[in-house]
């Protein structure tokens, strides 16, 4: 009986590391909003890591951050970096890595704290016409086994989701009342 008992609870501590083994270590998202304006003047606006502050979800996290810059904003290799004492907001940097004129703008996240992590991102403007430019914003993400098993159960990729939406939601608002 105790031997039973003893695999039972092997197992049952077991099963999480088991099912992780069956999960995806990587994630993607990618959101989309119509700006009605040109596409130059939105690329423009992008193209400046400091203008986050303006849209960006997590910018407006924690109003007492420390923010620091590095380099020229609106040019490959500019960083602009956080440290936050808010465990949601942490500590980090982003990098413009590439910039394709008038298409894409491509970022490397390094977190810090609370975790470490380096994660690529990018923000792509596409003229739909004269006035009106399709924005994406897209990250992708990592997790190693076993923390992957976090990612079904924390919803990480619909959380990340929601907030680059709602950044672009805040972007069509700020643009487009110019």
């Amino acid at each position: 009986m105790l031997k039973k008992l003893l695999i039972l609870v092997l197992l049952l501590a077991s099963s999480p590391f088991i099912a992780a083994l069956f999960i995806e270590e990587d994630y993607r998202v990618d959101t989309q909003v119509v700006i009605d304006r040109p596409n130059e003047q939105v690329f423009d606006f992008l193209r400046r890591l400091k203008n986050q502050d303006q849209f960006s979800v997590w910018a407006k996290m924690d109003p007492a951050m420390e923010q620091y810059y590095r380099g020229e904003d609106g040019t490959v290799g500019f960083v602009s970096g956080w440290r936050s004492d808010n465990p949601d907001v942490g500590s980090g940097e982003q990098e413009i890595m590439a910039i394709f004129p008038g298409k894409r703008i491509e970022y490397e996240l390094r977190f810090k704290a609370p975790f470490e992590a380096v994660s690529p991102a990018y923000i792509t403007t596409d003229a739909l016409g004269p006035n009106q430019t399709e924005v994406h914003w897209g990250f992708s993400g990592h997790m190693a086994y076993p923390m992957n098993i976090l990612l079904p159960l924390m919803q990480v990729d619909a959380m990340v989701e929601r907030d680059l939406s709602q950044g672009l939601s805040n972007l069509k608002t700020l643009l487009e009342s110019k």
